[in-house]
């Protein structure tokens, strides 16, 4: 399946959830610094995904992981960027706003960590700003910015949804890859080389809880 095709797969899975969940498409809310909290989860939403951080994946995973890490205080951050199929340096601005707030948190708060989140193109996001190239994955582009080497052992856990770069062979490696769960559902074309099951792309947040236990074994 070609890059092209991959993209109209994931607009039409999109466009076709959220129809039927019959709820419009709104964009991402302006970026905000977070407080001191004990961790901090940005979260790069999916092309076109309402929601506060994402209606399929980040607003879920992210109360899940809350629940699973109380009494520690959490924050959020939706990472500031179009997740559009038709803007051309989409995932490069996620890739640059993520690590900039990172950065920035991490130097006002000395103790705070990070649990990253991505769905979809914003899993690309996050890839790239692991150090993981998303070039040549649908809706993905090269590397512009990469979370500083000592900041890694504060990026408690990785968490990533129907991730492209899969379905290209590729995956997080490196200092990351034991922190990282990356989940791809069966038949999910954008994760899965021949993957034909385009509503399989919506089903993610069914993997709420078990990301947030992930994420509380990392913590």
């Amino acid at each position: 399946m070609t890059r092209v095709s991959r993209s109209r797969l994931l607009s039409a899975a999109v466009t076709v959830g959220l129809a039927a969940a019959g709820l419009a498409v709104a964009t991402a809310p302006a970026a905000s610094a977070a407080p001191c909290t004990d961790i901090d989860v940005p979260v790069a939403r999916g092309t076109f995904e309402p929601g506060t951080l994402g209606l399929i994946v980040g607003d879920p995973v992210y109360q899940a992981v809350q629940n699973s890490l109380r009494p520690r205080s959490l924050s959020s951050y939706p990472v500031n960027y179009p997740a559009d199929l038709g803007e051309p340096a989409s995932v490069q601005k996620g890739n640059t706003d993520l690590v900039n707030h990172v950065k920035a948190q991490a130097a006002a708060c000395p103790q705070q960590r990070f649990v990253l989140v991505g769905y979809s193109q914003g899993a690309n996001v996050v890839d790239n700003s692991l150090g993981v190239s998303s070039d040549g994955a649908v809706v993905g582009g090269p590397i512009v910015a990469t979370i500083p080497a000592e900041l890694a052992p504060r990026i408690a856990a990785v968490l990533l949804f129907g991730n492209p770069i899969r379905a290209v062979g590729r995956q997080v490696t490196g200092p990351y890859q034991s922190r990282t769960k990356d989940y791809c559902a069966d038949g999910d074309p954008i994760c899965q080389a021949g993957g034909a099951n385009v509503l399989a792309h919506l089903s993610y947040g069914g993997n709420a809880t078990d990301a947030a236990a992930f994420a509380a074994s990392k913590v």
